[in-house]
């Protein structure tokens, strides 16, 4: 057959140049609406002063310098640092043991403790914070039951020096069993060829988790490290929820995210609560991606 003129070769590829930007346009469109259009606003935002004397005036970067000497800034971001390194590790280990335990093939009913461990994540979360805070309440919750029944006195848990660790508590509970889900699936996906393997070679239970389950596992739980740790630097709803509960120890400020959003819809600082959502977003896609290209630095 004769080689088609340029001129029609030309108008097919042009038709399948257009047929491809078809395909993506809805999504450029939701991620332009979605994504840059409320980020691009943020920055704009986060350049003005609302004064007495003037208006709404260009400020430049003095929002962002106010910011560096805020000292409640400081002591959210503190908190939620401190929530990081201590509640992420405990729950990515206890999701990773449950996902080995289920993939051993030694439990019984499997799915259902599959299922049972993953059912608190289908709790909405604004329902797991008024069940635990019911629980945790010291004067009608359960708490409170049980010192009457037993005539105890147990430490309140939304005391100054426990509520950070109540709310721990709450995460998870409800994000075990997500990142149990992730490890399950990435330990389905190992080939049975290493496991037959193993066996000819005489290794135990221990030595095949830590020598083919484990490196396996390396990109899924850097996956749900790198989510963990978005999670937690947005970390807002159980302690906004528990805030009626406990005011004396969950401030407006308890975490960034908080503080941006009393300083937005109850003080009415709009360009400054936008600031906080900036530098906030910076710093969790520094930190990401620092975790991303240490684990991947890690594989290599």
């Amino acid at each position: 057959m004769d080689a088609l003129p340029g001129s029609s070769r030309r108008s097919r590829q042009h038709r399948r140049r257009w047929t491809g930007w078809g395909f993506i346009a809805p999504f450029m469109v939701v991620f332009a609406f979605a994504l840059v259009v409320p980020v691009g606003y943020a920055i704009y935002l986060s350049l003005f002063r609302t004064q007495l004397i003037g208006g709404n005036s260009f400020v430049g970067l003095s929002n962002y310098h106010q910011a560096i000497e805020d000292a409640k800034f400081w002591a959210s971001l503190g908190r939620v640092a401190l929530f990081l390194v201590v509640q992420v590790p405990i729950m990515l280990i206890l999701a990773l043991a449950a996902a080995l335990a289920l993939d051993s093939a030694r439990l019984h009913w499997a799915p259902l403790y599959r299922l049972s461990i993953f059912l608190p994540y289908a709790v909405p979360a604004v329902v797991a914070s008024l069940m635990w805070g019911f629980m945790y309440g010291n004067q009608f919750g359960l708490v409170a039951s049980i010192n009457n029944a037993l005539g105890t006195h147990l430490p309140d848990p939304f005391s100054k020096g426990l509520v950070l660790t109540a709310i721990g508590n709450i995460v998870t509970w409800e994000f075990v069993g997500y990142n149990m889900l992730i490890f399950y699936s990435a330990l389905r996906t190992i080939p049975n060829d290493l496991y037959e393997s193993a066996e000819t070679d005489g290794a135990g239970a221990f030595r095949v988790i830590r020598s083919i389950k484990l490196p396996s596992l390396r990109p899924a739980i850097l996956i749900a490290t790198i989510f963990s740790i978005i999670g937690s630097f947005q970390l807002f709803n159980e302690p906004n929820i528990l805030k009626p509960l406990s005011p004396n120890t969950i401030a407006t400020y308890f975490t960034p995210n908080m503080y941006a959003y009393n300083l937005s819809f109850a003080g009415q600082e709009y360009n400054y609560s936008a600031t906080i959502a900036i530098i906030m977003g910076i710093l969790t896609v520094i930190i990401a991606y620092a975790v991303q290209l240490w684990g991947t630095r890690k594989e290599a």
